[in-house]
């Protein structure tokens, strides 16, 4: 199982134009083939009157799974171009497709990779990436006088903090990266002298802020 992975949180938009030929991209986050192909057909139906609906699709945490299709297009021309957009952008669970609008002049091989390419681009880099890490939700609860000391460390860690609930002691909601868990653990539990409940709620992949190169 991978500890990391780069997806898509938002459906992005781009669109190029060749010789009076429209391509409209579109980079949509999905989990699953059957949500792909609900999205294809969904494409198809909003731009009936377009000639190609070409896509390509990248599943799995470890990108294991891939799609393209031409739609009509000259063999490798469409599907391919825009499966190497999505599998230089390092990202996995989407779906690019694009749908070309014929302007009248046939654009030749190179001109329909180009074509594609630049489409596909255009939308993937308007879809907002998130990085997914395999992480633990814990929920710790101290008392109000351990709280100042405990919330300096998390920031200072840069821990994700979620929702924060205050009775007769503090419980906060954190998101950590698995690899650091018993490390934090381990510190929280010396801050507070053993004094802190700590609980883990749930593990899995979950949207991590990704931190600048």
């Amino acid at each position: 199982m991978a500890a990391e992975y780069l997806t898509i949180r938002e459906t992005g938009k781009g669109e190029y134009e060749e010789k009076k030929s429209r391509f409209l991209g579109e980079a949509i986050h999905v989990e699953t083939e059957e949500e792909a192909s609900a999205h294809v057909a969904r494409i198809r139906k909003q731009y009936y009157d377009a000639r190609h609906h070409c896509y390509a699709w990248v599943l799995g945490e470890g990108s294991e799974r891939k799609k393209s299709a031409d739609d009509g297009e000259p063999s490798g021309t469409a599907g391919q171009p825009i499966l190497k957009v999505i599998e230089g952008s390092g990202c996995t669970n989407v779906l690019v497709i694009v749908t070309r609008y014929f302007g009248g002049t046939l654009l030749g091989t190179g001109g329909l990779v180009r074509s594609y390419t630049q489409a596909a681009r255009a939308a993937l880099e308007n879809a907002q990436t998130v990085r997914m890490c395999l992480c633990r939700k814990l929920a710790v609860t101290v008392e109000y006088g351990a709280l100042d000391r405990l919330l300096y460390e998390l920031r200072r860690q840069g821990i994700e903090m979620g929702e924060t609930e205050y009775g007769a002691r503090v419980t906060l909601h954190l998101t950590v990266e698995e690899a650091n868990s018993d490390a934090l653990i381990n510190t929280i539990t010396a801050l507070t002298s053993g004094a802190a409940l700590i609980e883990t709620e749930s593990e899995g992949y979950f949207p991590i802020s990704r931190t600048s190169d």
